[in-house]
């Protein structure tokens, strides 16, 4: 229970569905900020209080759990690493691959509990075998089932997602306001719950550092400097400081961040299109294409071409794309072209409403060929 209207209206409706339930809140900070801003963050000692609120009126026993030393390590940490590296993470993603559904799991099955139910909008669903297949939630706008596609099949058997067929937020919030949670009306935390203030460039600065570098054309001329690569995100258009015009009078993007040499390329908006997304660390949420009967092994043991659609932000539009297992690589073709990625992301793919698998992406190959 974060808190929040969601979580808390999950909690009462698990109750009502027969189920025995208790309530805990996630403490993955030892110096929680007393209050939230607006919408920014979560898991605040005022959150706390919300979700106990809740639960004392919903009538469950409530606990908080202590995993900040956890959270920490796997998230907060690989984010300031990946972004280190040159790539741009999901803390959302990792929370619910390594705390949520890892991490909160593991102690509650240890514990004697069936499965760990939450607010989130998606849909756990059985094929014709009894098999979990994971869902899109019955409402588009508020669908969740992107930061759920790290799951895994054993971890489906154990989620519960009772807000899943809840045809819009107005409904939850509505319930909410009926069952008398203070929550009702409370706003949605929508930032990076370890930057509250929502500076991430700053923070980022803080922890990592910045030095002088060098902007790079595709070709690797040179074209000015900055002031530290990380405060640069693929596709940045404004803030590049080159102070002269591309021969053509085009405006330049970013490309790539390169935080070894500490350089940033950019160049033409046509060069942000991707033919290619591949990573090596992928998983499949439930059974796998073959598995599904979606796909066939080739004679090397690879996972032949299949059609579906991916996903490369939690709120972008899905696009068609042919997917593929080659060499220990997920590999996506976009049927047409696709921009604003960047390596690091998560790509999570999906047959109709099912949530197939995902990947993280390690490469990107541009449709637009670098000038000789």
């Amino acid at each position: 229970m974060s808190g929040g209207v969601d979580s808390a209206v999950a909690a009462a409706r698990a109750v009502e569905a027969g189920h025995e339930v208790v309530g805990v809140h996630l403490a993955l900070s030892r110096m929680p900020g007393t209050l939230r801003t607006g919408a920014r963050g979560c898991c605040t000692i005022e959150d706390s209080m919300d979700a106990q609120r809740a639960a004392n009126i919903i009538g469950i026993p409530y606990y908080v759990w202590d995993f900040s030393e956890r959270f920490k390590l796997d998230v907060v940490e690989d984010f300031i690493d990946e972004y280190a590296a040159g790539r741009t993470p999901n803390p959302c993603m990792r929370c619910n691959e390594r705390i949520k559904f890892s991490a909160l799991l593991e102690k509650a099955l240890a514990l004697g509990f069936d499965a760990v139910a939450t607010g989130h909008y998606a849909d756990v669903r059985r094929d014709a075998d009894g098999n979990a297949e994971l869902h899109r939630a019955a409402t588009w706008a508020k669908d969740q089932s992107y930061v759920l596609g790290v799951l895994t099949a054993d971890q489906l058997e154990h989620s519960l997602f009772p807000l899943g067929s809840t045809p819009s937020k107005a409904e939850v919030r509505a319930e909410a306001a009926a069952r008398g949670f203070s929550v009702a009306n409370k706003p949605d935390s929508h930032d990076i719950c370890f930057i509250p203030d929502g500076n991430t460039r700053g923070w980022l600065a803080e922890k990592v550092g910045a030095e002088q570098g060098e902007i790079l054309d595709r070709s690797g001329k040179v074209l000015g400097t900055h002031q530290g690569a990380l405060a640069f995100t693929i596709g940045q258009r404004k803030g590049l400081s080159i102070g002269y015009p591309s021969d053509d009078g085009m405006p330049r993007f970013v490309l790539e961040v390169q935080p070894k040499t500490n350089t940033v390329v950019v160049g033409p908006k046509e060069a942000l299109d991707l033919s290619e997304l591949a990573g090596t660390k992928f998983t499949w949420a439930g059974l796998g294409p073959v598995e599904s009967g979606i796909a066939v092994l080739d004679e090397n043991g690879a996972i032949s071409p299949f059609d579906c659609e991916v996903q490369i932000r939690a709120h972008a539009d899905p696009v068609a794309a042919v997917v593929s297992v080659e060499n220990g690589e997920m590999v996506i073709r976009p049927v047409e072209p696709i921009n604003g990625v960047s390596p690091g992301q998560t790509a999570v793919v999906y047959v109709g409403t099912r949530v197939l698998g995902q990947c993280t992406i390690a490469r990107t190959v541009s449709a637009v060929a670098v000038p000789a």
